[in-house]
């Protein structure tokens, strides 16, 4: 074995710059779990005279990270730019095709093209390693990959979108708006100025896509993944989850079922005193389902420069131990064509809010719609009364089909005294 491992990092933003830190400040903790010391030899990123608060004087300087990604002269090749497209995947292919093991923290990179690339790092014999992909310092990967490969994975849950898990934690404390703590999440640094890519559940739906692949021996299949976020959630909504011992989470569901996988991102109701009903603000957490284990869930800070840090640099160290597996526990080849579950077939409790104008018969209407889609009901709320002015109305349903629930819900929708769409929130008991 080598007594040194010389690092091309691509990328010296917030994730960047903190494995370069890590890499310094627990140098030699580092190079006594890797069995050698790991330097970084070259750098690439777009502004070579920005200060990052990192000493990077031994490193050689590269503009174009595709072209440093080709050149040699280093052992791993770290891709932190991001991207599904672009400079990212351009620069982590020229990498596989010279033969040199890749580490990234791009989630749309491998959720979208990571089977390929897979195939690629195959064919080189080298790592594609991507542990800081999904759930940040959270070692999901690597425990579904190795610590649960002699087990049949049923499902895996989790939040992860930190974002998204602030955003709704803050509502609950507060009562204010989604727009109000945005606005401030923002201020805060913990969403982005433009919020859509956490807000709107893609960034979850990638994370999704790759723990999907990996429970099921599946290709990624991110184009099947039904994505909702959290927009529509309202203060009201998420008082009466807490009435109903409910927390209000955006969660990532992967499904093996009969007819096929299912792949959702949406808002669900989770018991309060649950695993995932306990998980606030920043962090993440991910249950997975399995035969032997049973259900495990792991929990930590899904994103930031530490614990994104502390992820990519396990990877470089599974490299240099000579640990690095197939990037999704089994060959490329093996993976299996994702076989997308029949929507018509999905079924679970449901959480429906109206806002409905307080005259007779509605409810009538309303009761004729649902008992027409053979929805069964588990209990009617109204809070307030006030004849013909607007108020909420809750129903829960029992076990029923999702496609019959949204037929029902067209219609409600439809009536006069139904005064804005319905809101429509799965019940996770599991």
């Amino acid at each position: 074995m080598s007594d040194e491992i010389r690092l091309a990092v691509a990328g010296l933003g917030t994730v960047g710059a903190g494995v370069v830190d890590l890499l310094h400040r627990n140098g030699d903790l580092i190079a006594a779990r890797a069995g050698c010391r790991l330097t970084v030899a070259a750098v690439s990123a777009r502004d070579p005279a920005k200060d990052r608060g990192i000493d990077l004087s031994g490193a050689l300087w590269h503009d174009d990270p595709v072209a440093m990604a080709g050149a040699g002269g280093h052992d791993v090749f770290v891709e932190l730019i991001g991207g599904a497209d672009g400079p990212a995947g351009q620069a982590v292919e020229a990498a596989l095709a010279a033969g040199t093991p890749v580490v990234t923290a791009n989630k749309a990179l491998i959720a979208e093209h990571g089977a390929a690339l897979a195939g690629k790092a195959d064919s080189a014999g080298v790592a594609l390693s991507f542990e800081a992909g999904v759930a940040g310092g959270i070692p999901i990967v690597k425990a579904m990959r190795e610590g649960l490969a002699g087990n049949r994975i049923g499902r895996v849950i989790g939040i992860l979108n930190g974002t998204c898990n602030y955003i709704l934690t803050d509502m609950r404390r507060s009562g204010r708006p989604f727009e109000d703590v945005l606005e401030e999440a923002q201020q805060l640094g913990y969403a982005e100025a433009d919020p859509r890519f956490d807000v709107d559940g893609i960034d979850a739906a990638h994370k999704l896509a790759i723990l999907t692949s990996l429970a099921f021996g599946v290709t990624v299949d991110f184009a099947g993944v039904s994505i909702a976020g959290i927009r529509k959630v309202t203060p009201v909504d998420i008082q009466f989850a807490e009435d109903l011992d409910y927390r209000i989470k955006l969660l990532g569901i992967g499904a093996l079922t009969d007819s096929g996988i299912e792949q959702h991102v949406e808002p669900c109701m989770v018991r309060r005193g649950s695993p995932l009903g306990a998980v606030d603000g920043v962090y993440n957490a991910v249950m997975v389902q399995s035969d032997a284990a049973d259900d495990t869930t792991y929990e930590g800070r899904g994103a930031g420069a530490g614990p994104t840090a502390s992820a990519v640099v396990a990877d470089i160290v599974d490299i240099a131990r000579g640990r690095a597996l197939p990037a999704f526990g089994i060959p490329a080849a093996a993976l299996k064509p994702q076989r997308r579950a029949d929507a018509e077939a999905r079924r679970g409790a449901f959480y429906v809010r109206l806002i409905v104008r307080d005259q007779p018969g509605v409810m009538a209407d309303i009761a004729a719609a649902l008992r027409d889609e053979q929805v069964s009901l588990e209990n009617v709320f109204q809070r307030g009364r006030a004849p013909n002015d607007p108020v909420p109305v809750v129903l829960t349903t029992h076990e029923t089909g999702e496609a019959a629930l949204k037929r029902a819900l067209v219609r409600i929708g439809g009536l006069g005294t139904v005064l804005e769409d319905p809101c429509l929130i799965r019940i996770e008991d599991s």
